[in-house]
């Protein structure tokens, strides 16, 4: 009995980490690594055949253009050079015209990817504990006061012929210097000025003890603020350019989209990139922020902290795009698929499929926990940074002063020469 021959299949593959790692021997042979390199040595292996892998010229998965052909992997099996295309690839309706799409490999989820926040000095924060209508507020019912008080004791002066001289002036110091919890000689000497006293006593009590209470929180426990946790966050901002991965499912979503703020993300979108694995680098250095799967990032923040021990990467919280579904992508009416699909189901109801992911992620535990939690101990040293704002306005107290006091003296010099 003779052995059927091996049939040679060309297979076209391209990199998406950490699904398929291309591997370029000396030689000029592509090879792959990966889940899904596991996968199709399994298909192989059972299928009885050999195996050729070619990648696209043009390095990407693949889209439609203006002539009805495609580029990239796809665009391969419109033409039907290759038997089916390792990818794995996000399933669309449009897709679905060039290509048999496999059982589902996974479901994937799609967010931003970009720097991590870091823990933030704010030098205004000391004026932070309250909101500007607070501090407005609080600025009126000082002037209020302080108005009201002059007027009752000047009243109250008339009434009962005691003199008063400077009550303006005398109630504006006291009103302050209660407000900011020091002690003043003066005080009306009848019952309707010392109402107004103990008003306003009780009044700056609570204002000052609140503000003291959240200042010292506020000072001691650092800030991390996320800018962008969703896509109407990233569109609404400028500090941080954001980029699509050239030929993806979301690059022809974004383009496709009829929403207002999907249609923003690709209309004003700072360029493309290969890859969400050969970008890392650049997203952690904060060059631009962008979309990608989050496996594909969970595995770029494995490689972040065993590289450096630390968490440069950060993962929307707010999906951009959720439940997509990958598959492998065979040409139209391949004999293999049937037999494919058998393998894929096999493969991911047993857990193998799960663990060969697995394994391809690691340490990440840390940098998943949201970016407060950087805080450590929640409690921290008081720096320069932190204090900058109070030494400004120190500084600036300062120099109006020796101004007032330079001008005084330059008042009183003209004075004696006229003399």
């Amino acid at each position: 009995m003779s052995i059927p021959a091996r049939a040679l299949l060309r297979i076209a593959a391209e990199e998406w980490v950490p699904w398929t790692k291309i591997d370029v021997q000396e030689n000029g042979t592509v090879g792959i690594l990966g889940p899904m390199a596991h996968l199709l040595d399994i298909f192989a292996d059972k299928l009885n055949f050999d195996y050729e892998l070619v990648r696209p010229s043009d390095r990407v998965w693949g889209g439609p253009q203006s002539d009805g052909s495609w580029t990239g992997m796809l665009g391969m099996l419109q033409r039907q050079e290759v038997e089916f295309a390792i990818g794995p690839f996000g399933v669309t309706a449009l897709r679905e015209t060039v290509c048999d799409f496999s059982d589902p490999v996974y479901s994937e989820n799609n967010a931003i990817l970009m720097v991590r926040p870091t823990l933030q000095n704010d030098f205004t924060g000391f004026v932070k504990p309250f909101t500007i209508k607070t501090w407005v507020w609080t600025l009126v019912s000082l002037v209020t006061v302080v108005v009201m008080m002059a007027l009752v004791v000047k009243a109250e002066a008339r009434v009962f012929t005691s003199q008063t001289r400077h009550v303006l002036s005398k109630a504006a110091m006291w009103g302050v210097k209660t407000l900011t919890q020091e002690s003043s000689e003066w005080l009306p000497k009848n019952d309707g000025g010392r109402l107004i006293v103990t008003t306003w006593l009780l009044a700056s009590l609570v204002f000052m003890t609140s503000y003291g209470g959240i200042l010292t929180a506020m000072l001691t426990v650092p800030r991390v603020t996320i800018p962008i946790n969703s896509l109407a966050d990233l569109v609404s901002q400028t500090d941080l350019p954001w980029r699509l991965e050239a030929g993806s499912m979301m690059f022809q979503y974004f383009k496709e989209s009829q929403d207002e703020v999907r249609q923003k993300v690709f209309t004003e979108v700072a360029g493309t990139f290969p890859d969400c694995w050969a970008a890392r680098k650049a997203i952690a250095n904060g060059e631009f922020a962008a979309i990608c799967d989050r496996t594909t990032m969970k595995k770029a923040m494995s490689w972040d902290f065993s590289t450096s021990g630390q968490c440069h990467l950060y993962i929307s919280s707010e999906n951009v795009y959720s439940n997509a579904i990958i598959s492998m992508a065979f040409k139209n009416n391949s004999t293999y698929l049937s037999d494919a699909n058998r393998i894929i189901r096999t493969v991911k109801e047993s857990g193998i499929l799960d663990k060969w992911l697995a394994a391809e992620i690691t340490n990440t535990t840390q940098c998943l926990r949201p970016p407060t939690s950087d805080r450590g101990n929640a409690v921290a040293a008081l720096n320069v940074d932190v204090m900058a704002g109070p030494f400004l306005v120190l500084v600036g107290g300062l120099t109006v002063g020796l101004l007032v006091f330079l001008s005084e003296l330059t008042a009183w010099s003209l004075c004696g020469l006229d003399k």
